[in-house]
Formats: C-alpha cells, structure tokens, sequence
C-alpha cells in the first residue's frame, strides 16, 4: 500500500483538552490517517477506547497500520452515522468526540483522488468511492447558473459567475477531464496574482458539493451532544469560514439549552511555529463544547 504521511492539527491541544478520563471511550468522526486518534490512544489506559469513523475504506486501512493498537475500532461510516457506529461498538456514549472537518493531506497527495489542482487526475473529489455524483459531472453537466450558486457558496469564489461561463464555453469543445485541465482554464479565465492559486476556492466548491458536506457539518454538532456522557466534550476542528460559522452557530444554540457550555469562548488557533512546520495548519480553527448535565 502506498505510504502517505499526514500531520493532525493541534493534536496535542485536542488531546489535552478531549482526554480527562484515561479509561473512557472517544470517538474519532474523521478518522484519516489515524494522526488524531492515535495521541488520543497514547494518553488512555488498558481499558480505554477510541472509536473511529471514515467514509474513505482507504482511509482506514492506512490508520489500523499507523495506530496499530487493539483500543481502536473502526467503522466505514460517516460521522453523521456516530451513534450507529456506538451501537455497533456495544456503547452507549463517549466521553470525548473530535470532529476534523479538513481534507485529509493522502486525499490531496493521492493524484487519482482529485482534490489538488497541483497534480493531474481525473475529476473525481469523493470521499466515499461508492459514492455515484463526481466533479467530472458537476463540471460538464450543470448549468452555468448552478455552477455559479456552487462556486459562490461554497467557495466564497468572486469571480463565480465568470469561471462557470467559462466553463460552459469550454465543455462544448470537448469535456474538461482532469484537475489540471480545469485548474489552467481558471487561472486562463481570472487570470493569476498573489499567493492563492485562481482555483483554490473553485476546487474547495466541488469537493464541498460532491460530498454534501455543508449538510453533514451542519447535523455533526448535533449528532455530537447526542452521544456526549455527561462531563463528555466535543471538538470542533474548521478550515474555512463557512464550516466555522456554522459550528459556532450551532453550539451557541446547544450552549443555549442550559446542559452545555462552551470550553473555549475564543476559538483556538495553532501556534505560528506549528504553522511553520505544516503550512496546512495555517486557516485551521478548533472550538470545543461540554455537556454539563
């Protein structure tokens, strides 16, 4: 199996803040590489457990070698299928959940994958192979007008409307197939200045539709306070503004109900040295809540 190497973000301070009970189960929502879950496993006792969740099969397989410890359980699920994947494991609560909402740095590294402008592949971008809906079909099937809504709302893309025109123009000479083609049509279409590539925000867009994940960051806080035991946290680990609004929309109507409050009222960022050593840290926002009864 190719080897990839990912970095958790923050993961000392998620390991800090989630693990108070060294004999307590957690649920790891986006399991990756196994880099978050596998700090967590090495402050828990014998008895301890980590539960942890991926939509990428890939993905898992990867994480069992790189923890390779018998405390972790894995499951092909979502996290929005958290409580499922408890019932599965014979529990009934967790007392710590981390929910990394960032792409994972084998998905961006893994060319055949689709999610980096920087290395050509097909225009795939799912998460879950069995998934049927691929940004080769977002890119050459929707109209001009959906492409726009995509592009604007999921990647705050200025230029939304002049890259879908583009894009229909395009396509009609033959289809746009590999994320190099789409990446030079953009920066051909915006033109290139500053340190952010043109196709930055458009890649984000697809990847963000082809997996509905504005809907599963939505339900994740509240499938989170669901699971939590009483004295449980939930972490909350953001990479753009979007999906930080809304959790912290999210948690402060939890918050609201009287049986939650917020850890971090200040969201945490990562340390500039942290940053230095893994660029990917630098957009990366953790906030974190507690069930209190």
């Amino acid at each position: 199996m190719t080897s990839f190497i990912h970095i958790p973000i923050l993961a000392e301070e998620i390991t800090e803040l989630l693990v108070r009970d060294a004999n307590g189960v957690y649920l790891d929502g986006t399991l990756g590489l196994g880099g978050h879950s596998g700090h967590i496993i090495k402050r828990l006792a014998a008895g301890g457990k980590v539960i942890g969740l991926d939509k990428d099969a890939e993905a898992i397989k990867m994480a069992r070698e790189n923890v390779n410890d018998e405390r972790l359980k894995t499951f092909n699920l979502s996290y929005t299928e958290a409580a499922e994947a408890l019932a599965l494991a014979g529990e009934s609560g967790v007392d710590g959940a981390l929910f990394d909402l960032g792409l994972s740095s084998y998905q961006l590294d893994d060319a055949q994958r689709g999610f980096s402008f920087l290395r050509q592949g097909p225009l795939d971008m799912r998460f879950d192979g069995r998934g049927e809906l691929r940004a080769y079909d977002i890119v050459n099937k929707y109209s001009a007008d959906k492409l726009t809504d995509i592009f604007e709302n999921y990647g705050e893309e200025r230029q939304a409307s002049k890259i879908a025109l583009a894009i229909c123009m395009a396509r009609r000479e033959s289809p746009i197939e590999t994320t190099t083609a789409l990446a030079a049509l953009i920066e051909k279409t915006v033109g290139r200045g500053g340190k952010i590539h043109p196709a930055t925000r458009v890649f984000q867009a697809l990847r963000i539709a082809v997996n509905d994940e504005l809907a599963c960051v939505k339900a994740a806080p509240y499938v989170a306070k669901d699971i939590l035991k009483v004295g449980g946290r939930a972490a909350f680990l953001t990479f753009h503004s979007t999906e930080d609004r809304i959790i912290k929309q999210a948690f402060k109507e939890i918050v609201s109900s009287g049986d939650y409050k917020l850890v971090n009222k200040k969201v945490i960022e990562p340390s500039w040295e942290e940053i230095k050593k893994n660029p990917r840290a630098r957009s990366a926002k953790l906030r974190v809540m507690e069930r209190v009864k």
